[in-house]
């Protein structure tokens, strides 16, 4: 029973590293037409691909097929999932939460995305990009509430305090994002660079959200 249990994790890991997308981050930015904010600090820069190229990758990438409705609820969503860096399952059962929860469907997926460690991690500015804050929390760079924490799918709450690990503190990664602390934390975060600290006050909002969504799109996708 142990062993079957273990090779079930053992695969499921293995089916989400097969799942997740390991090629150039800036296609994807090309595929959706605008910034997601995927390689850091070069998104901000005239090196941006999207600055160069914008329009689709591949050989039909200039081409203006006009999108069904469908194919706009679709493309939509794919959009805020690549953002996030969720997987398909992931992003469903992200769904399936949100619909289950009081108020709008929409608002409170948006919420839990923004509430994901990995993202909150970027938002305080303890990492330059959501891949790189994903890897730092898998090496256990952090703690939340004074506790080990290194599953970037978890969903912060109100009052959470996040920490860099003291070890970690005294690395070279973590001085300089400390001494080039650039990122001006949303609302609903409260940073203290100079003690490698965060803290969740609020709830978030769409508004401080980096890039347009429309997240009726998404519903209306998952609700046919």
């Amino acid at each position: 029973m142990v062993a079957d249990r273990q090779n079930a994790e053992e695969y499921r890991k293995r089916g989400e590293k097969m799942a997740r997308y390991t090629g150039p981050v800036c296609r994807l930015c090309r595929r959706e037409g605008l910034k997601l904010y995927l390689k850091g600090d070069r998104c901000y820069t005239d090196k941006c691909s999207i600055g160069r190229r914008n329009y689709a990758p591949g050989q039909h990438g200039q081409s203006n097929k006009k999108l069904t409705n469908y194919g706009i609820q679709l493309r939509e969503k794919q959009k805020v999932r690549k953002y996030y860096g969720v997987l398909e399952g992931q992003f469903a059962e992200y769904y399936n939460i949100a619909d289950k929860m009081a108020g709008k469907t929409g608002d409170n997926l948006l919420k839990l995305l923004e509430l994901r460690f990995d993202n909150v991690i970027y938002r305080l500015g303890f990492a330059s990009s959501r891949p790189e804050a994903r890897q730092l929390v898998v090496h256990g760079h952090f703690t939340v509430n004074g506790k080990k924490a290194d599953i970037p799918s978890m969903i912060l709450k109100l009052g959470d305090e996040i920490k860099v690990k003291e070890k970690s503190q005294s690395s070279a990664k973590f001085k300089e994002l400390v001494e080039n602390h650039k990122k001006t934390a949303p609302q609903w975060l409260q940073v203290d660079p100079d003690n490698f600290t965060g803290r969740i006050i609020a709830d978030p909002a769409k508004e401080d959200i980096e890039i347009p969504i429309e997240e009726h799109l998404i519903v209306e996708y998952y609700s046919k």
